[in-house]
């Protein structure tokens, strides 16, 4: 049964400042292509960090809204780990 879930997803832009809006897609293409259907995808836009998280000072933080299986958010998981776009993520249920 699927169920709606919220992730904030913390993009590491450095270097990539122009790029920003492709790598929103991409990770939204990531989250259909593993079974789930996105409702909606806010921008919140870029954040210091409170310290620097990784030697990162900041991120682009990105906030998805989408139904999914549950299974489904283990292998999100682990698939945006791979990405190195990808800072921090974090997912709940609606």
């Amino acid at each position: 049964m699927k169920k709606n879930y919220e992730g904030v997803i913390v993009l590491d832009t450095t270097g990539r400042e122009a790029d920003v809006d492709e790598l929103v897609q991409e990770i939204g293409r990531e989250i259909e292509s593993e079974g789930g259907s996105l409702e909606q995808i806010e921008q919140i836009g870029p954040k210091e960090f409170a310290y620097n998280a990784r030697k990162l000072a900041g991120g682009h933080y990105v906030n998805y809204q989408f139904a999914a299986e549950p299974d489904v958010i283990d292998k999100l998981k682990t698939r945006l780990k791979l990405n190195s776009a990808v800072h921090l993520q974090y997912y709940q249920v609606c």
